[in-house]
């Protein structure tokens, strides 16, 4: 049977792509590279998607216009971002979730320590995990053929028109085709490429990867070889600062390390190297596994006292804990010299007026540098913590250039019948930072667009087959 639209990859946008395309009438295969137990890429990390709104609603509290989010997505990404493409997927963050009801996605309101993003963000009931099992069950019910264990490691083409996908020596032809395999993030060679050497170390062998082990970046290297127009820069991504005692994959969400902005973060050589209250946690977190890989060796420790305790989601793993600074550094195996001259410095530094974590307060530093800007209080009061950070990638930022209909491109000319979505083309939206939960808005967003499209073109395709049939 040849299928109207093959769906390549198995998370959110590569499901928004099938259930669009089957809701259109189309007929559709999915083929998901990973085992059952293991489907649903990086999308089964998820906890939140991040939503535009004009008042309350439901879940999501007072308001988050437009011009908000974007001013959001400008600020992190620093401008590096496609607008029209940006505000497509803002406008659509905010009429997307009737339709993720209907397929079974729950929300709920945020955790008590999912900080600052009750107004952003609508958070889904038994997180990614149960929103990926609630979008497989509906695509089941509506018909959509799955395959597992089925990576794709070539696609042929024609002038830059789909023609099929191989798997090994196997070949699957369908009319149209969306491209939802990820990015390049479980791949350490390609890694190892994009960041290089610093005195004589690979920085990507420190890198842990949050995210799937699947993803290889297979499909995205042979679409750039085969002359597709590629966007973003291969060493940016989403990329947190995570505990260093995670698993090599798949760590998620649990990992993450939340108690930076209420302490400080010092490197190997026990200097602190950047500023740790420079806003909100939920707009800054992206940006910490970054500034951590490039310290020495990749590592860096978040110190805190226990007046932290209580104020962040607690890790998956509890803290080192030492009843003073001198014993906390060498528990660290840290210069207990430099480490006390840094945090007595910053200490000194701190000029505290009202503390308030859930604003931008005026506890700051004064005659620092780096300086902390907001939430900055000495670390004084015993027992004392510390978590040691390695960067950990959730998902790689080069992808495949597109425009509003989600066409990948050949030399500037959209394909009539290749489409893509996902991390796949996040980097025309994300030239680099993150705000939580965009990378759900983007999958959501051009998954739906991507689906429609294919099935529009697979039904061209098919009449143009009949009438040629009849003639």
């Amino acid at each position: 049977m040849k299928f109207d639209v093959l769906v390549i990859g198995g998370g959110n946008a590569a499901l928004c792509a099938a259930l669009m395309a089957r809701e259109a009438g189309a007929s559709v295969l999915l083929l998901e590279a990973s085992p059952r137990e293991w489907r649903g890429g990086n999308s089964q990390h998820t906890r939140n998607l991040r939503c535009m709104h004009d008042g309350p609603q439901d879940v999501l509290v007072d308001s988050y216009p437009e011009e908000e989010f974007w001013q959001d997505l400008l600020k992190v990404t620093g401008g590096i971002t496609n607008e029209k493409l940006a505000r497509l997927v803002i406008r659509a963050s905010s009429s997307c979730r009737d339709w993720m009801r209907k397929h079974g996605v729950h929300f709920q309101p945020p955790l008590s320590g999912a900080l600052h993003v009750a107004r952003t963000n609508a958070f889904f009931m038994g997180g990614g995990k149960a929103l990926v099992n609630a979008y497989y069950r509906s695509a089941e019910a509506l018909g959509v053929q799955i395959r597992y264990n089925a990576p794709v490691d070539a696609i042929e083409l024609d002038k830059g028109r789909f023609v099929a996908a191989r798997i090994g020596s196997e070949r699957i032809e369908a009319r149209t085709c969306v491209l939802a395999a990820g990015g390049f993030e479980s791949n350490r060679e390609w890694l190892r490429e994009a960041w290089g050497q610093i005195n004589g170390e690979w920085v990507a062998d420190n890198f842990l990867i949050r995210g799937t082990r699947f993803n290889k970046g297979t499909l995205l290297k042979f679409m750039i070889d085969a002359g597709a127009d590629a966007i973003g820069d291969p060493t940016q991504a989403h990329m947190v600062a995570i505990d260093a005692r995670a698993p090599l994959y798949d760590g998620g969400i649990c990992t993450r390390v939340d108690c930076v902005s209420l302490g400080v973060v010092v490197n190997s050589h026990a200097e602190r190297f950047y500023d740790e209250g420079e806003d909100f946690w939920p707009k800054r977190y992206a940006i910490w596994g970054r500034l951590v890989a490039q310290q020495p060796g990749q590592i860096g420790y978040s110190i805190i006292d226990s007046k932290a305790i209580g104020r962040f989601m607690p890790p998956v793993f509890p803290g080192v804990k030492a009843a003073s600074l001198p014993e906390l550094a060498q528990k660290l195996g840290l210069d207990e010299q430099t480490f006390m001259r840094t945090l007595n410095d910053y200490n000194a530094a701190c000029r505290v007026g009202t503390f308030d974590h859930a604003v931008l307060d005026d506890c700051h530093t004064e005659g620092l540098t780096p300086s902390k800007t907001h939430w900055a209080r000495p670390i004084d009061t015993a027992p004392f913590y510390a978590y040691a950070l390695r960067p950990g990638v959730t998902f790689t930022y080069l992808g495949l250039k597109v425009n509003e209909q989600a066409a990948v491109h050949f030399g500037g000319e959209p394909s009539p019948n290749l489409f893509v979505a996902g991390e796949m083309m996040a980097g025309n939206v994300l030239g680099k930072g993150y705000t939580a939960g965009v990378g759900m808005s983007i999958g959501t967003a051009f998954g739906r667009i991507a689906g429609t499209q294919a099935a529009q073109a697979a039904m061209k395709i098919k009449q143009k087959d009949t009438e040629y049939a009849a003639a």
